[in-house]
């Protein structure tokens, strides 16, 4: 019989613990039980992730409703059925004020558990695909991956490719900022959206989290493996069955926990910390780096065999300096989107001098910088109609911008035989005339002097054609 769902009993009282488990587990439920310890209560629902709980208002080592405040606390899905006698009905309804889903009055009739329960997991199904949808549709047309550049065309193509042959592992290249975790979410969508059904999608940076947590996140333990482990834990490989996982940043992960993890891929199957049980599982594993693995495993940094199992397909994505006319795109399309969040009306686009600077940023953040910019400038500028270069940070006007070499780097090299200031000064200003596409006003942000200097100086130097 398929299980139907998850639901835990924290009641004192062994015979109605005894008596709603029978019941339930005959109509296809997975149950547990639990007596009125605090701690294990919500531990067990922090890690088992209960559909529902049936509470108990009195407990003898502890409150129910001190118990529903913790877990409501918590912000997860488990809804929660108070379980009370008839002279606590006051308290009850102060539980559903707390956010209980129901109560249930003692001495309560089995039928009208199971009523209570199958309503309560099928509204929450109803939500949670209502919100699966939603966010979908959000993501799909709010946080499409954007761009007509040739580089990019080229990787939605091979997104496409990807997403038809339902691959097992795929590797996201690229700088630190240029959407890599856009792109594989972009490809579970493109891989599942014709399935009918939700499948998971479980993202892991594994540079944030130690090791040893890490490997607990990713393979789960069970209970006693290690002295926290106070109860089983489903690790990630195993909530993410038959959907995607990311992991982030896989470049950063220690070289023990690759080997465990190549296991994993090569087995398709996932050994609990802790456990003897071989796990099968179905995923989808997305990697992605902003490193050189080849230098890394050159190193002994990175295992060469764990690179070629999950750079079985390979997808790079370039950084925003190299992408065109997609900087234009990205940056009306931002504007568009914090426009409307923030409720400014009057900002409308860019002038053509702040577009020229723009191009010439080599935007070391790539798409993340370029989005945090925009939104910045959206929040403080509630005035202006149009950005301008006066409203660009400054870094993206000054040289050290357009170069990509920070300015405290830059030393000029006085040539042996000497040099002229003036053809010093003429072939500066040529320079920045060659950058800003003859545009002065833009060729004297270039170089920190104000557009009446540079008109003076260019025509002293004959430069003003």
């Amino acid at each position: 019989m398929k299980e139907k769902g998850k639901i835990f009993l924290v009641d004192d009282d062994g015979i109605i613990v005894s008596m709603l488990s029978r019941a339930l587990k005959s109509e296809g439920y997975e149950v547990r039980g639990e007596s009125s310890r605090f701690d294990a209560v919500v531990e067990t629902v922090r890690s088992w992730f209960p559909d529902v709980m049936l509470l108990d208002v009195n407990l003898p080592m502890t409150s129910g409703v001190d118990i529903l405040s913790e877990i409501r606390g918590l912000d997860l899905n488990t809804q929660v059925i108070m379980l009370t006698s008839e002279d606590n009905l006051e308290t009850a309804v102060k539980c559903m004020k707390l956010g209980a889903a129901d109560y249930l009055t003692k001495p309560f009739n089995i039928d009208e558990v199971k009523i209570v329960i199958g309503n309560i997991i099928e509204k929450g199904r109803l939500k949670h695909e209502v919100g699966y949808l939603r966010k979908f549709f959000e993501e799909r047309f709010e946080k499409e991956f954007i761009g007509e550049c040739g580089a990019v065309s080229e990787l939605k193509s091979q997104m496409e490719k990807i997403a038809l042959s339902r691959v097992q592992s795929v590797m996201i290249t690229g700088e630190s900022g240029v959407g890599k975790e856009m792109v594989a979410r972009s490809l579970h969508r493109m891989m599942n959206e014709d399935s009918g059904r939700y499948s998971p999608y479980i993202a892991v940076n594994c540079s944030a989290l130690p090791e040893t947590l890490l490997e607990s996140e990713l393979f789960g333990h069970e209970k006693g493996a290690f002295t926290d482990a106070k109860v089983e834990k489903k690790g990630i490989f195993e909530l993410a069955n038959e959907g995607t996982i990311l992991l982030d940043e896989i470049g950063e992960m220690k070289i023990d926990l690759q080997s465990k993890l190549l296991r994993v891929l090569e087995e398709r199957a996932v050994r609990r910390i802790g456990g003897r049980e071989e796990i099968p599982i179905e995923v989808t594993v997305i990697a992605t780096t902003n490193r050189d693995l080849s230098e890394a495993i050159e190193k002994g940094g990175f295992r060469m065999d764990l690179f070629y199992r999950l750079n079985v397909f390979s997808l790079h994505i370039p950084p925003l300096r190299e992408r065109g006319s997609d900087l234009s795109l990205l940056a009306n399309y931002f504007l568009g989107q914090f426009a409307a969040r923030y409720n400014n009306k009057r900002l409308r686009g860019f002038s053509p001098q702040a577009e020229e600077l723009m191009r010439a940023y080599r935007w070391p953040g790539n798409v993340r910088e370029l989005k945090n910019v925009i939104e910045r400038i959206v929040v403080l500028e509630r005035e202006a109609e149009v950005i301008t270069p006066e409203r660009l940070p400054k870094e993206i006007f000054s040289p050290s911008g357009a170069t990509g070499v920070p300015a405290a780097e830059k030393k000029f090299i006085l040539p042996e035989d000497g040099i002229s200031l003036d053809d010093l000064e003429r072939d500066l200003i040529v320079q920045a005339l060659e950058r800003a596409k003859r545009n002065k006003a833009v060729a004297a942000k270039l170089l920190r002097i104000s557009y009446d200097s540079f008109r003076y100086q260019a025509k002293k130097l004959g430069l003003d054609g």
